[in-house]
């Protein structure tokens, strides 16, 4: 750790949430005459990657600079009365539970910036496109840095818009359908998670989300709880997504072109298991006590279901998108993320923590490799990758090839890569869960979450044997493997793959302090 001033990490943290908002204004403005010979489009493209790129580096340096010592107390922490009459202030801070989603998230946005810079997705002026990324990393970055409860959810709010766009104007088939699909279900989602909001903040006097997790639900009754975790647990759930409120993500991944999926799938979806650990874990524990079994309930139903759809649509003849079938595993994916929530042990929640980085990381590669097969073969079916024309990335883009495969055994929860952990934290989370749930549920639970990860394997193996190994050719026709700038995108997830597999302390050693303090109400 570097000492670095406070009031420095106060810039700082301001620095990456707003930056982006200003940056987006800039990308539309007219562009500045003397572009030496590169078109307004290189040139807006390029603002893109710089603005990015400086909040990556600001998010380095807040990292760097973040007291490791003590990662349960709230650092870098700016507190400015803003409305009064509601008591809501502009509160930021982080700790352990946040840094890593804020670093993620900047990293993440860079690379599809880069990605952008160099494979422009087909669509309308890439000034609008640069200006809603900037938009959307803002608000996910607020999200992630707000300490206060309407603030949160206006930062919540704050990346539909974009989303909705990326999609509808950049994307692929079926788009406008696929926009609409997403926008209604999380803004749906989200009225009913404001009522909760509100409710927590005008029965217990405050909207401070340090406040309210110091008293630990004590200036809440139990049945005030219960309704407030319903209601915000609902809107959470949209955009986690939880079975069965998952049926906007499968057509949003498919028609949006690979930087939105990139961003939806490895940003997006962890705002709202983030909610659920930030603000229902310790403002209402009774209700989230109440509640926790049929949370944990739904995860495993979501594990198994999107397993089983992913080898329905990885089986030959079904006609299966791979895009849809990432998407789908998602929705298993984050249902460990839930489980081990649900469990209310530290165990558990350092687990859905861990699943969320690694979740990030290994399905953002995947997109991204998904996008480079549809865009050297024109479609991302998977009979028409392994059928006649075969893909057999092997023998025509063997480093493609591999670092699909690569992708694909992480997302499987191969030890000794980043997606074993989180899987295995949160099933031993779910052995032993929190006092007053029932153990013979949970074990339960555990028992059919440890099953999927079976059936993730199997439909993870066959994707690798039908499209990177495909059919045998005397002189398979040579593709265009890895690009320059492709390579630049995609090593960082790799080695960041590889990085928390085999060290895990690096995330677990910030966040289980922080994890623990949550669960004990605030106190260290």
């Amino acid at each position: 750790m570097i000492d670095i001033s406070e009031s420095v990490m106060q810039f700082l943290l301001a620095f990456i949430v707003v930056v982006p908002i200003v940056g987006a204004v800039a990308a539309l403005l007219p562009a500045p005459p003397g572009l030496k010979g590169k078109s307004p489009d290189q040139a807006v493209l390029r603002h893109g990657v710089t603005v990015t790129g400086a909040v990556l580096i600001a998010a380095i340096v807040l990292a760097v600079g973040f007291d490791h010592a003590h990662p349960s107390k709230m650092q870098a922490t700016t507190d400015i009365n803003w409305i009064p009459a509601l008591d809501v202030r502009i509160h930021l801070g982080i700790d352990g539970i946040s840094l890593p989603l804020v670093v993620m998230t900047a990293l993440l946005t860079f690379l599809c910036a880069l990605y952008s810079y160099f494979k422009m997705p087909a669509g309308p002026s890439p000034k609008a496109f640069v200006a809603l990324v900037l938009v959307l990393e803002s608000g996910t970055l607020a999200t992630f840095a707000v300490l206060d409860l309407l603030l949160f959810f206006l930062a919540f709010e704050m990346v539909l818009i974009p989303m909705y766009f990326l999609i509808a104007r950049w994307g692929g088939a079926q788009k406008q359908a696929a926009a609409w699909k997403f926008i209604l279900y999380t803004l749906l989602g989200s009225v009913v998670m404001l009522l909760g909001l509100l409710l927590i903040g005008l029965k217990s006097g405050t909207f401070d989300m340090v406040a309210l997790a110091t008293d630990n639900g004590r200036g809440l009754t139990s049945s005030v709880q219960g309704i407030a975790v319903l209601a915000i647990g609902i809107g959470l759930a949209v955009k986690t997504p939880m079975w069965p409120l998952h049926s906007w993500l499968p057509d949003a991944h498919t028609a949006a072109p690979t930087v939105g999926s990139v961003l939806l799938a490895g940003v997006l979806l962890k705002m709202g298991t983030y909610g659920f650990i930030r603000i229902l874990l310790p403002i209402a524990p009774d209700g989230m006590h109440t509640f926790a079994p049929y949370l944990a309930a739904f995860a495993v139903v979501g594990i198994v279901y999107g397993s089983l759809a992913c080898l329905a649509l990885a089986r030959p003849g079904s006609k299966g998108d791979l895009k849809r079938l990432i998407a789908y595993s998602s929705v298993g994916h984050m249902g460990f993320v839930l489980l081990g929530i649900a469990s209310m042990t530290p165990t558990g929640v350092n687990g859905a923590l861990f699943a969320n980085i690694a979740h990030g990381l290994i399905t953002g590669l995947l997109f991204f490799l998904v996008g480079a097969v549809k865009d050297r073969y024109g479609t991302a079916d998977l009979d028409t990758l392994s059928g006649a024309t075969g893909a057999a990335l092997y023998g025509r883009a063997p480093r493609l090839g591999g670092l699909l495969a690569f992708a694909a055994v992480a997302s499987l929860g191969l030890p000794g890569l980043a997606g074993f952990w989180g899987e295995m934290l949160a099933l031993f989370g779910s052995f032993d869960p929190a006092d007053g749930l029932s153990r013979p549920a949970f074990l339960t639970f555990m028992s059919i979450a440890a099953f999927g990860t079976l059936l993730t394997a199997a439909y993870m193996l066959i994707v690798v044997r039908r499209v990177c190994m495909g059919e045998k050719r005397e002189e398979p026709q040579r593709l265009a493997d890895v690009q320059t700038y492709e390579f630049a995108a995609w090593t960082p997830l790799v080695a960041l793959t590889v990085l928390a597999g085999l060290w895990p302390a690096v995330l677990l050693g910030l966040t289980d302090p922080a994890v623990q303090k949550l669960l004990a109400g605030g106190k260290s």
